[in-house]
């Protein structure tokens, strides 16, 4: 095997991870949203509903599993996930009735997009100080690989395979391929470990702050609604893109193709954010992270011609790519690392809730008759006013000086 330093074995384990975390993400999910709907005979909006209500029961499970980060080896933490991830991937494939599809979601939402994607970014987050904006940006090209490669994957593999046994086969994957990346990379990780060069640096003597404190503190929730306005609204987009193609009288790959312009600009706003945040820090990188998404909400209302699937996904790309970096990056720069597992496990648990709200908002609206285009609109009007926030507190966003 190749021999790799510590810092970037470190690195590949968050790459893998994020990439694994595909499987429990709105995107994935969504490519199996019409076999399921017409196996079960369910509307979008019944469907909606079971993705919601089992997307928030695991974000509040998150927001206490996540935080036990903090106490246990990377090591024994991340076989526990990868376990939970397999299992909940088989139970995936067995699903024959309502309520066996509301378990299997929460199972795939809480241990793939939950987390899988926690266990990456937290430990990126604690063990880089100097590069965390390139580490980060780095491990989620993982995701952005995943999001190249599976849509297509798995629109083909259809033609070949039901959609049971593509998930028998994920979980075999898992369970043989994960355990030996862990071993490999950070058996000898502990929760004091730092970068190579950490004893160089010249240490941010900023206030560590506890998990109970940040929910106290204004600049978090000024923060947090900025940072959730894109998965709310790009997971209501990954699990209706068969209501978008429909609607928009796209072919049934449109958005499936688009997703590899999405992929591509994902990869490139990683690289370019992951720069910039090193150079200029994330807070100072807030406000411009969802101008894309606004732009692609305005592309989705204002075109019909397929070709417009290309250009909307490749703007959410964008934000997409942004927000993975400076989402993880902020909290620790704001409110230190000693605690980061439980800020970080309460962060996520919002974006997986905001992931839920999106999908029973969506499907609420679809089956009340709301165009996509109407949609749109709504989706605009919230990122335009928390950002109008933001701007008008920024200067109050900055760490507490010891």
């Amino acid at each position: 095997m190749i021999k790799l330093s510590l810092n970037k074995k470190v690195i590949f384990f968050g790459f893998i991870f994020t990439f694994f975390s595909s499987f429990g993400q709105s995107f994935f999910l969504g490519l199996f949203n019409a076999p399921i709907r017409n196996e079960l005979g369910i509307t979008h909006g019944e469907f909606g509903s079971i993705y919601a209500t089992a997307t928030i029961c695991s974000s509040l499970l998150l927001i206490w599993v996540g935080k036990k980060i903090d106490d246990y080896n990377l090591l024994i933490y991340s076989l526990f996930v990868i376990v939970l991830l397999s299992i909940s991937s088989l139970f995936f494939s067995f699903v024959n009735s309502v309520y066996l599809l509301a378990i299997g979601i929460f199972l795939m939402r809480f241990s793939g997009q939950g987390l899988m994607s926690h266990t990456s970014t937290t430990a990126i987050s604690r063990f880089f100080e100097k590069s965390r904006g390139k580490a980060l940006s780095t491990i989620w090209f993982g995701l952005s690989t995943a999001e190249f490669i599976l849509p297509t994957l798995i629109t083909y593999l259809f033609v070949i395979f039901s959609w049971r046994t593509i998930w028998q086969g994920i979980a075999i994957l898992i369970i043989i391929l994960l355990p030996i990346v862990i071993l490999y990379t950070v058996k000898t990780i502990k929760l004091h470990s730092r970068e190579n060069n950490y004893d160089d640096l010249k240490k941010t003597n900023i206030k560590n702050w506890k998990r109970r404190q940040v929910v106290k503190d204004f600049k978090f929730y000024i923060i947090s609604l900025n940072m959730l306005a894109g998965p709310w609204i790009i997971t209501g987009i990954f699990v209706y893109q068969s209501f978008i193609s429909e609607t928009k009288l796209w072919s049934s790959f449109a958005i499936p193709k688009a997703f590899m312009v999405y992929s591509l600009t994902s990869i490139f706003s990683l690289v370019l954010s992951g720069i910039l945040v090193d150079k200029f820090t994330s807070r100072k990188l807030i406000p411009i992270i969802n101008i894309p998404l606004l732009l692609s909400m305005i592309t989705l209302y204002s075109i019909q011609n397929e070709f417009s699937a290309y250009i909307f996904l490749g703007l959410i790309g964008i934000s997409n790519g942004l927000a993975n970096v400076l989402g993880s990056s902020t909290w620790a720069e704001i409110y230190g690392v000693k605690y980061i597992g439980s800020i970080k496990a309460l962060t996520t648990a919002l974006m997986v809730f905001s992931t839920a709200f999106g999908t029973a908002l969506f499907g609420i609206l679809i089956d009340q008759g709301f165009s996509v285009e109407n949609i749109a609109l709504i989706s605009g009007i919230y990122i335009v006013t928390s950002l109008a926030l933001l701007l008008i507190f920024q200067k109050k966003i900055e760490p507490v000086k010891l």
